[in-house]
């Protein structure tokens, strides 16, 4: 696949995902480590908790950000055995800028990284998702069936998120095949 076949199957991925998995965080990373080949169940696992906005209390970071974020940690970012390291300072630094770029992407097209705010912007109001009204709510206002919804927030997360691995791949004259160790699925 080239990058642009790359970068929408990440997208399509990510907006699949959360249409009919849910789990906007996880279904981030899964969109990204498809698209990439690149593989790692406990990187996915890990963000089982961070669905709207964590724990679905909707205060707290988008999902489609924080799973993306974790995704391209997990390319470029910084290992316990370095992390006192000046390698270790380096790739930290590699995974803040990344970071700090995808927040841009979402600051741009949406005007916030908080799930409640991105909410209200898609559907005019925000929604406590722990409350079975409120998420009843939620889903009747099209959350996962409108195209500018959930789906699409993390479908733009997963695009994003892969876009800035690929660059920082390519700026580094690294290829996936690189990062095969990365690999880890669970039996």
């Amino acid at each position: 696949m080239n990058k642009q076949q790359t970068l929408e199957k990440a997208y399509k991925n990510g907006f699949e995902g959360e249409r009919n998995v849910r789990g906007c965080a996880q279904c981030a990373i899964a969109a990204v480590q498809d698209a990439t080949e690149i593989r790692n169940d406990l990187v996915y696992k890990s963000a089982s908790g961070l669905a709207g906005g964590a724990g679905e209390c909707t205060d707290g970071l988008c999902g489609g950000y924080s799973g993306g974020i974790i995704a391209m940690s997990m390319f470029f970012g910084r290992t316990r055995a370095e992390e006192a390291t000046e390698k270790g300072r380096a790739d930290k630094y590699v995974s803040f800028r990344m970071a700090a770029a995808l927040h841009d992407k979402f600051m741009e097209k949406y005007g916030t990284v908080i799930c409640s705010q991105i909410h209200k912007k898609i559907f005019g109001r925000s929604f406590d998702l722990r409350d079975d009204e409120q998420k009843q709510a939620f889903r009747d206002a099209g959350a996962h069936e409108r195209e500018d919804g959930c789906c699409d927030v993390v479908g733009d997360g997963a695009r994003w998120a892969t876009e800035l691995i690929l660059d920082e791949i390519e700026a580094n004259g690294l290829s996936l095949e690189d990062f095969k160790d990365l690999i880890h699925t669970e039996k």
